[in-house]
């Protein structure tokens, strides 16, 4: 199976969450290529911030925010350029009031015909009904 892979999800690889096994379950898979993972190219910067601002949280003391950047960019999904997703990921979060990060899965999602997993409630409850290819972690097996 193909999919979109949010980066909140792959936070899940590394940091004990709710739904982390079923993150780390998809994660295998990917490893093992029964999934193919997709995600345009903030994810890393993506995955940096959220490890960063854990650190300034103190959730993490440095250097572990580092270490568990490459965890996560060791299985990294396949990276596709934005700026062809830009013009669509704005006219999304114009019209829907999601931030333009989110748009930016959702018009890859949305190109490549495929899920888009995520873990996003409010990325969920704004734009499923409009976008039904938007999937919550928690509903795969």
């Amino acid at each position: 199976m193909r999919y979109v892979l949010d980066a909140n999800v792959a936070m899940k690889w590394v940091l004990s969450e709710p739904d982390s096994a079923r993150a780390s379950a998809l994660r295998q898979d990917f490893r093992n290529r029964v999934h193919e993972l997709l995600a345009p190219e903030i994810f890393p910067v993506e995955i940096a911030h959220t490890l960063t601002r854990a650190e300034r949280r103190k959730l993490l003391k440095p250097p572990q925010g580092k270490a568990l950047l490459a965890d996560v960019l060791s299985t990294c999904p396949r990276l596709q350029p934005s700026m062809p997703l830009l013009d669509r990921a704005f006219d999304i979060s114009s019209a829907h009031r999601q931030g333009v990060y989110d748009c930016l899965y959702v018009a890859l999602a949305e190109q490549e015909g495929c899920e888009l997993l995520t873990s996003d409630d409010k990325l969920i409850k704004n734009l499923r009904r409009r976008f039904p290819f938007i999937v919550p972690l928690a509903s795969v097996p």
